[in-house]
């Protein structure tokens, strides 16, 4: 008994030294992918169209507000009233539009780059379990604080191949 202990406790750490960590700089990966350029540009456009939106409408309440200011002084109370309300409703219209435009947008980002995100989930899975990897951390965005690249692999060059079989 004594024997199968000593023996376990001996090739235990063997065995650690043995697994597989693998690492892999996916902003990169996603970023070189000719569909996520295209993506990635479609969503720029899109995001300069909301942002265009706005930007016309805050000159729009602008313009009427110093047209307010301007002629306040000759406006009855009830005149300058319905011009302060309509202000505000303008203004709280402004700020709709940009939250359901934000939203809009993030839902857009989820549609188009939900399917790129699965395949490059698939590849790294595929790849981990081709190579015997029994981890694979992420390099970029500031996740891991220190990866050893001598222990581990960069597989980021095998995902791309991956990806473009």
């Amino acid at each position: 008994m004594k024997k199968v202990i000593l023996m376990l406790m001996l090739f235990a750490p063997l065995s650690i030294f043995a697994q597989k960590f693998g690492h892999i700089d996916s902003q990169a990966l996603i970023s070189s992918l000719p569909e996520a350029i295209r993506v990635q540009g479609e969503l720029e456009a899109l995001g300069k169209q909301y942002e265009a939106e706005l930007t016309s409408m805050q000159n729009e309440l602008q313009r009427k507000a110093e047209e307010y200011e301007k002629t306040r002084s000759t406006m009855n109370a009830t005149k300058q009233a319905e011009t302060e309300q309509s202000l505000q409703e303008m203004y709280n219209k402004i700020q709709q539009a940009a939250s359901d435009n934000q939203q809009a947008f993030n839902k857009a980002q989820q549609e188009k780059l939900g399917p790129i995100l699965d395949r490059v989930r698939v590849a790294i899975e595929n790849v981990a379990k081709k190579g015997g990897y029994i981890y694979i951390m992420e390099q970029s965005a500031g996740q891991p604080i220190y990866v050893n690249t001598t222990l581990s692999t960069d597989i980021t060059s095998e995902v791309k191949a991956e990806l473009s079989k």
